[in-house]
């Protein structure tokens, strides 16, 4: 079963509620085994899904070790803030002592997605009851997946932030990027050698790929345009501070996507890639197959343009 927050929990696959009796998660178990398997109108993947669920929590003993919060992928156990969102906005050159130079990085990357996290999990907590820890395990666990999708995301950014920022002071890093004209915004703006690059980051919590130039394969997608979104906001950004970007790029954790990147090689969105998280600095260094890359004087011109006009969300 997928460890992300983003994923359905066991009991969703189930359709039962974290509180069921064992006679009832039993009986649902059965119900969907049946449902799901291929020979009655399912799909192995449906049918996977099921086995995997009852695997999770089909035991006492195993039941109270996912309430309890195991099994969260690429996250402390408690899930809490990383630093990045822990300390407000990061400045250039930011590091610990004893390091590497680090890129010049700005912004605050998932922050305004762990707002919304904090948001929706006091509403369904409820008003007037005491919020001690809202990164528990357990509670975090037991939240809607509506919720928990926000965190997912969240982590997403911060995950991506932590990767670029290792890269170098050759890198710079706009985080959580404001597009005036399209209302939106773009999660990491990042300058180096290869060029400009306009990336955004995600965890649906299960698989992808591209379809006629757009994503597709996880439910929690829906009916958003992920790269089409992000296309026409790197478009408008672009032509609002007089630059042009080498590329956009959606970034995914590496078991959400079958191979190391997926190109769109027709259409509005030629050229657009999603990529997964542990080959995303493969690309920031050498760029596209055929780019030229941007010369130091140029570094520092794009530079000081981003870093004038550039708006934080």
């Amino acid at each position: 079963m997928n460890g992300s927050f983003a994923a359905a929990s066991p009991y969703e696959v189930l359709g039962v509620s974290p509180s069921s009796t064992e006679d009832e998660l039993r009986r649902a178990y059965r119900q969907r085994l049946r449902e799901a398997h291929p020979d009655t109108g399912g799909t192995p993947e449906a049918f996977h899904a099921v086995q995997e669920a009852w695997e999770q929590v089909g035991t006492p003993a195993d039941r109270a070790a996912y309430d309890a919060g195991s099994g969260v992928r690429g996250a402390a156990p408690d899930a809490r803030a990383s630093s990045y969102a822990a300390g407000g906005r990061a400045s250039a050159g930011q590091g610990a002592a004893g390091t590497s130079p680090k890129a010049r990085s700005y912004g605050h990357p998932g922050g305004e997605e762990r707002e919304h996290y904090l948001t929706l999990m006091r509403e369904w907590v409820g008003r007037g009851v005491e919020l001690k820890d809202p990164y528990d395990p357990a509670l975090v666990r037991s939240a809607p997946q509506e919720i928990r999708r926000w965190l997912a995301k969240a982590m997403a950014e911060e995950e991506t932030a932590r990767i670029v920022s290792t890269l170098g002071m050759g890198f710079t890093v706009w985080n959580n990027v404001a597009v005036a004209k399209t209302g939106g915004n773009i999660d990491h703006v990042v300058l180096g050698p290869a060029g400009l690059f306009a990336l955004q980051s995600h965890d649906w919590g299960s698989p992808v790929r591209v379809s006629k130039g757009e994503l597709t394969g996880a439910a929690a997608i829906g009916d958003d345009e992920p790269l089409r979104t992000l296309g026409a906001n790197a478009r408008a950004l672009g032509r609002a501070l007089g630059v042009r970007f080498t590329a956009i790029v959606v970034v995914v954790p590496d078991d959400d996507l079958a191979q190391p990147f997926e190109q769109v090689e027709r259409g509005r969105q030629a050229g657009a890639v999603v990529i997964r998280r542990s080959v995303l600095p493969q690309l920031l260094r050498s760029g596209l197959g055929g780019s030229e890359g941007v010369n130091i004087d140029r570094i520092f011109d794009l530079r000081s343009r981003l870093q004038a006009g550039i708006q934080f969300v």
